[in-house]
């Protein structure tokens, strides 16, 4: 996977790393073996381990399995939130229209 790794911006194969730390730790704290975890987010041991070591290859789904196993999903709902991304908000604000036109008034009076 060298080439995955040579293509990324260093600030994601960074993340990537964390990610797979934090995921090793959180197995670990909950004593929990490669194999049960393994079985428990449907994935193989190749798979656990390429994630675990921060590879960037691993697939979302596989990786959110895993967390799901390890009782984490629900972490990952505030990634990539709007109403957490200021910078779209502002150009979202700077899209609207200065001033709007009153509407029009319908005159019956024929």
């Amino acid at each position: 996977m060298p080439q995955i790794k040579e293509s990324l911006p260093y600030e994601v194969v960074h993340a990537v790393e964390q990610l797979g730390a934090n995921i090793r730790t959180a197995r670990l704290r909950r004593r929990m073996s490669q194999e049960h975890l393994m079985k428990a987010a449907g994935v193989d041991r190749k798979t656990l381990y390429h994630l675990e070591t921060g590879q960037p290859g691993v697939s979302l789904g596989r990786t959110l399995s895993v967390l799901w196993a390890l009782g984490l999903l629900d972490t990952v709902q505030h990634v990539a939130h709007p109403d957490q991304d200021e910078h779209g908000k502002v150009l979202e604000q700077a899209r609207l229209p200065q001033r709007v036109r009153e509407p029009a008034t319908l005159d019956s009076n024929f």
